[in-house]
């Protein structure tokens, strides 16, 4: 039952970021005079909801590049992982599905794909890729950096919603930002077309990224352990 009870946290917080980070842009836009801004805020403030909201039940990954990098850390197990990954999946299309079901009362999708991501301002598939490693790489280095200390347990939160934010900030122009397969898979299965054809790339470049970020952390984290223990073996060794 506790199981059940993680993975349908996933599924509700992944339903709520999605549908309000792709609702914002399906039905505001995502024009750089107003829309832009709200969309990356309703993402962020998504995140900062749901981790205060869930976070205490499942750990409030919502984004299967988060728990991949929780697996790679040794923090979540492999069944949790492909449970969350399910749940998290089927929340994101639950939300899309809403999403559509609402603009057949004759609402305009401003975004025309319900929110989903393309590659064609980023250059291409290769550049949309780059942009995607690049960008969860930072999502998900902030969310290790933040999460390893209790101390900062109480604003774990407010800081991954705010990182989140301005990854989009500058995501939004060029690729309509994933870091999170799960965001970009439920749009892209209702809306079809090139979406679909493209999604690959939302699901390949966040998880790399995500890789990249914990081989990254784990690397400059060690160091101040190292040197910690080393003082420590000093001050015991004085007395």
């Amino acid at each position: 039952m506790e199981t059940l009870k993680k993975y349908c946290s996933e599924f509700i917080g992944t339903f709520v970021l999605v549908f309000m980070g792709c609702g914002s842009a399906v039905f505001l836009g995502c024009d750089i005079s107003g829309g832009h801004l709200a969309v990356a805020l309703a993402f962020g403030l998504s995140i900062v909801a749901m981790a205060y909201a869930i976070g205490n039940i499942s750990g409030c990954h919502i984004n299967p590049a988060v728990s991949l990098a929780m697996l790679l850390r040794k923090k979540l197990s492999l069944s949790d992982f492909f449970g969350f990954i399910i749940f998290q999946t089927g929340g994101a299309i639950a939300a899309a599905g809403l999403l559509k079901a609402l603009l057949s009362f004759g609402l305009v999708d401003q975004t025309g794909g319900l929110g989903s991501n393309g590659v064609a301002d980023a250059g291409g598939i290769w550049g949309a890729l780059l942009v995607e490693v690049i960008l969860t790489f930072i999502f998900i280095f902030v969310i290790l950096g933040v999460t390893s200390d209790e101390k900062k347990g109480g604003v774990a939160g407010i800081v991954i919603g705010l990182t989140l934010t301005f990854v989009h900030i500058i995501g939004i122009p060029l690729t309509g930002t994933s870091v999170n397969p799960a965001r970009s898979v439920g749009p892209a299965l209702l809306a079809g077309g090139a979406a679909l054809r493209d999604v690959w790339v939302f699901i390949v470049g966040p998880f790399v990224g995500s890789v990249l970020a914990v081989l990254a952390y784990t690397f400059v984290s060690v160091l101040p352990k190292k040197a910690a223990d080393a003082k420590k073996s000093k001050k015991a060794r004085k007395h």
